[in-house]
């Protein structure tokens, strides 16, 4: 089977850090966290970074640091994970959905501005399967009716628009590290800010609540257990190191994909201008006259993983049933997209002779 993805880690790379860390029996909270976080901070040229278990305790902490209450309203990009949106929901917040680009996949500015209202608390930029086009754009809109900007940047570890890196954009950016990501500690997150004002917030809510003075623990505020263990910490320094190189390689695979499938009638997902594509999902709109589930089977039958591109967030029967409001660009995407196996090594030409074979049966 051609996996849809694998790990840019082998245990060869980790293991002498490993041995030293199990030697100190120091597991958590140690010299390795302290470390992946500043060299998180250096590669996205950001003053902050705080590591948490997932890029969903990530989002949840920021809207708390927003002080986001339940009234509230927060605009999200409709195609993503429902990860984007459970937070909001577990909060008892308002997601307001903004429908998306049809080549970007990214929300689209309009959508945007015309679902901004007096409930609006925040916004929730999903950087769609990596692609970090139109940040910028929605950044200035965001600035311009002063509402803070989240990214979700889950999946967008090492693109850039316009030489920032994605993270650095909104007043709080969240990534993801999971097995399914460029850069993966098994499973893992972070949140990463310029804002000072922030800080204190990070340092006692990812902490129990817990601030150190006279000798003990004062437990201030309440809090939380979001930290990454030192063993998952060495995982993302190694990767970190080589993660230019491995999205440079990334996308020399997505260049030949697009000259084997394009002339077949498959799109690829689009970047603008001055964009650096991590090419977190190799993700394609299928053509119109077949059906994207019954190719995802029969690229199964012939030894290929493949999925959906992602969901339209609107479109869940959960959302669905409460909100009535299916954005319409975002649910075509999802019964459209095919994601395929993107990484060193993987036979672009098998897989795509095989999608012609599906083409022409």
């Amino acid at each position: 089977m051609i996996k849809l993805i694998q790990p840019y880690i082998s245990f060869d790379e980790v293991k002498k850090d490993f041995e030293e860390i199990f030697d100190s029996g120091w597991l958590t909270k140690g010299k390795y966290i302290q470390q992946f976080m500043q060299d998180l901070q250096h590669y996205i040229n950001i003053k902050y970074a705080y590591a948490t278990t997932s890029a969903t305790t990530a989002l949840s902490v920021c809207l708390k640091a927003l002080n986001i209450q339940s009234c509230d309203e927060v605009i999200v990009s409709d195609f993503s994970f429902p990860a984007t949106s459970n937070v909001l929901e577990d909060l008892g917040i308002k997601p307001v959905f903004a429908d998306v680009c049809l080549s970007s996949f990214n929300m689209l500015p309009e959508e945007l501005e015309r679902k901004i209202s007096n409930k609006t608390k925040a916004v929730i930029f999903v950087h769609a399967l990596g692609n970090p086009s139109g940040i910028s754009r929605i950044q200035e809109i965001c600035k311009y009716y002063k509402i803070p900007l989240i990214e979700d940047a889950a999946c967008a570890i090492g693109s850039s628009e316009l030489g920032i890196k994605a993270g650095a954009f909104g007043d709080l950016g969240c990534f993801s590290f999971h097995p399914r990501k460029l850069l993966t500690t098994g499973e893992g997150g972070a949140v990463v800010f310029n804002n000072q004002c922030f800080e204190q917030f990070f340092e006692i809510k990812l902490n129990h609540g817990a601030v150190y003075h006279q000798g003990k623990f004062d437990f201030i505020d309440f809090g939380y257990n979001y930290r990454l263990p030192e063993l998952q910490a060495v995982m993302g320094i190694k990767q970190l190191k080589k993660l230019d190189k491995i999205i440079q390689e990334r996308n020399q695979i997505r260049e030949v994909y697009i000259q084997y499938l394009k002339p077949l009638g498959f799109q690829e997902q689009e970047i603008n201008q001055n964009v650096i594509f991590n090419v977190q999902s190799m993700v394609f709109v299928v053509p119109k006259n077949i059906s994207r589930n019954d190719l995802i089977t029969y690229l199964y039958e012939n030894g290929i993983e493949s999925t959906l591109g992602t969901y339209c967030l609107s479109g869940t029967s959960f959302s669905k049933s409460k909100y009535k409001d299916v954005q319409k660009n975002a649910k075509f995407l999802e019964d459209s997209t095919l994601t395929l196996p993107c990484y060193q090594g993987v036979d672009v030409e098998y897989i795509s002779q095989t999608i012609k074979r599906f083409l022409t049966k």
